[in-house]
């Protein structure tokens, strides 16, 4: 049987899912579980520990999300989800809100930029589970308002960008601060030597689950790269704005570039919004939601949302600048061709940075097609060139700053 049919075939029923949490699936219209759920699931259910590889938009979320709503429904105890960003943390609240909330599901969301005080209140009506970046979680341990006795469900999700994030010493005193016998489960879209350290050292036996190979990306995203100099950049983006007309995610390397690269859009006739780390947590918020409902067609980003947010409809992701990470430029094109749908990339790549699509190539096992250059009015130099080599080019860190 081919796996499209296999695929077709598979639903939640079988996957030792409670009847009342298939009853709330069934109603919110969650049919068919994504690869990660389908063979998650089960083994969570069960309390083992599991180290979950799949890339980013896979439904990593339900994958410990349904495990820990029905354990934590049957025993007492408290959730325990650690993740890199504030963004994020919303999303996955809103997600575990749609199965828990008829359960009587308590949630309290710890995330930095915010007022502490409604916070501590949703400490205070005894969650169930807690969600939290690392930062704002120590704040509340060294201040004593929460306690991580009764953890007897950790999720440490997108592990491998908490890592990039330097939250290793937070995640460490965290590790210390949870019961030792207690479930634990792993999610990232990346495995390093650092995060199989920590899994090797607070996880007892964990189950690995492999969706796709570290750095594979979604079949349904075309990638192109134009060969361009750093000049004519806004130029070539005008160009490409005008022949794609979806909603548009463009990625930059700085805070500066992309209040830059958002002001030029706007002078082109196009609604465009800007989220970067220099924002307050509410104007970002206002940012993105303002992206989702359609008043603004682009929205220009750090690296800050390459992951984590989920906005279903993005037709074109543009890699402005080539991000400094090659793993990050999976995340970034993770955010087109989400829930079954087509999508682009398109990476604008000047004449030096050869180094760096060798490294994304070597990375994803694909070659990116180059693209011919269109013509600028003004344009007062040749077009560049790519010359390709056989030399391969190590992974790891590129060149640059965010």
């Amino acid at each position: 049987m081919s796996n499209a049919k296999q695929q077709q075939n598979l639903n939640f029923y079988g996957l030792g899912i409670a009847p009342g949490i298939l009853e709330i699936l069934k109603k919110i219209r969650y049919v068919t579980p994504t690869p990660i759920q389908h063979q998650s699931i089960p083994i969570a259910i069960q309390g083992k520990d599991i180290v979950g590889i799949a890339q980013t938009g896979t439904g990593k979320t339900l994958a410990f999300g349904i495990p820990m709503i029905q354990r934590l429904a049957s025993t007492k105890g408290l959730g325990l989800v650690l993740l890199p960003t504030r963004e994020l943390a919303l999303q996955i609240d809103a997600e575990l809100r749609k199965v828990g909330n008829s359960l009587g599901l308590r949630t309290a969301v710890l995330i930095g930029g915010v007022p502490i005080g409604p916070q501590i209140g949703s400490i205070r009506r005894n969650p169930n589970i807690i969600i939290a970046t690392p930062g704002r979680l120590i704040d509340h341990l060294h201040q004593k308002i929460v306690n991580l006795k009764n953890v007897n469900i950790l999720i440490l999700d997108e592990a491998d960008r908490m890592l990039d994030m330097g939250f290793l010493p937070q995640i460490t005193e965290i590790l210390r601060s949870v019961p030792r016998e207690r479930q634990t489960m792993l999610f990232s879209a990346t495995i390093s030597p650092e995060i199989m350290s920590i899994a090797s050292a607070n996880m007892k036996f964990p189950i690995r689950v492999e969706i796709a190979p570290t750095g594979t990306t979604v079949d349904s995203v075309s990638q192109d790269i134009f060969i361009v100099a750093r000049e004519e950049k806004v130029s070539l983006l005008k160009k490409v704005l005008a022949q794609y007309s979806g909603p548009t995610l463009i990625f930059t390397r700085t805070k500066y570039g992309a209040h830059r690269i958002a002001r030029a859009i706007k002078q082109m006739g196009y609604s465009a919004a800007e989220i970067h780390s220099n924002l307050t947590f509410p104007q970002r918020k206002s940012a993105l939601n303002g992206f989702k409902t359609g008043e603004y067609r682009v929205l220009v980003a750090t690296d800050i949302v390459a992951r984590g947010i989920d906005v279903i409809g993005i037709e074109l992701v543009i890699n402005y600048d080539l991000p400094s990470q090659a793993e990050d430029y999976v995340h970034r094109i993770g955010r087109t061709a989400r829930a079954g749908m087509k999508g682009h990339a398109i990476s604008f790549v000047t004449p030096s940075e050869q180094g760096e699509i060798r490294a994304i190539e070597w990375l994803i096992r694909k070659k990116l097609n180059v693209s011919t250059l269109p013509e600028f009015p003004t344009m007062q130099f040749a077009k560049p060139r790519l010359v390709y080599s056989s030399r391969k080019y190590r992974r790891g860190k590129m060149g640059g700053s965010r």
